[in-house]
């Protein structure tokens, strides 16, 4: 599904070139369910911005399933985005004035769909993740959990090739956070493939395989041999 090689990404900073990904080889099946880790400045926001086709690389080759996206315009880019990914961030990125349902409909308006098709649909995947009772709840009416509920329904709308989540658990207290990891494992038995960025060794604990930077290279790519499950 994934196919990446020799990745490179700098940036001109004043005078200095910061050389934030320095060669990146790497390989994700469908289906599978990554965690990427590493410390500030080890090139792992910069390698989830190229996954998700919010940047694109100054060197080295990126494919997704068969496409070469790293050769994208920007309106190519966005077209992938919409179809292919799905984005869970720490801080929800809902909109205010829109209700659970707007804001899971939402992607389906730039992907053609019609009024009563994109409310089915969001209905239906609000109804997964649990939610069927809060639709028509603004954000502010929600629970942080919840928030990230609908964050992550709106990601799975499109029925999206990735699901990549950015820190997912970051602004929710530990209880509320096992239960959003909980429902990753769910959406991931599904037949979804997750790509969880984090900081914290414990929702690295969910994934299947664990991906580690430093310095803009990998450091280490292997299985989790130890799984915590949360789901029978």
């Amino acid at each position: 599904m994934i196919d990446i090689k020799g990745l490179k990404r700098e940036f001109t900073v004043g005078a200095e070139t910061v050389k934030a990904l320095r060669g990146i080889d790497v390989s994700v099946s469908k289906n599978e369910y990554l965690a990427m880790m590493g410390p500030s400045g080890s090139g792992k926001s910069t390698l989830m911005n190229l996954l998700g086709c919010l940047d694109t690389p100054t060197a080295g080759t990126y494919y997704l399933n068969g496409t070469n996206v790293s050769l994208l315009k920007d309106d190519s880019l966005a077209h992938i985005r919409n179809k292919e990914i799905g984005f869970v961030f720490q801080t929800f990125n809902l909109l205010p004035r829109l209700t659970a349902l707007e804001n899971v409909a939402l992607p389906l308006i730039y992907a053609g769909y019609g009024k009563n098709e994109r409310n089915d649909k969001a209905k239906d995947v609000l109804k997964k993740v649990g939610l069927e009772n809060r639709m028509d709840h603004h954000p502010n009416q929600l629970s942080g959990g919840q928030r990230q509920r609908v964050a992550v329904a709106r990601a799975m709308v499109n029925d999206p090739s990735i699901i990549l989540a950015d820190e997912p658990t970051g602004n929710l207290d530990s209880k509320t956070s096992k239960d959003i990891m909980r429902l990753f494992e769910e959406i991931h038995q599904m037949g979804n493939t997750l790509i969880v960025v984090t900081h914290e060794e414990e929702v690295a604990s969910y994934a299947h395989r664990i991906l580690r930077l430093k310095d803009g290279l990998v450091a280490s790519d292997l299985k989790n041999t130890n799984i915590v499950k949360l789901v029978g």
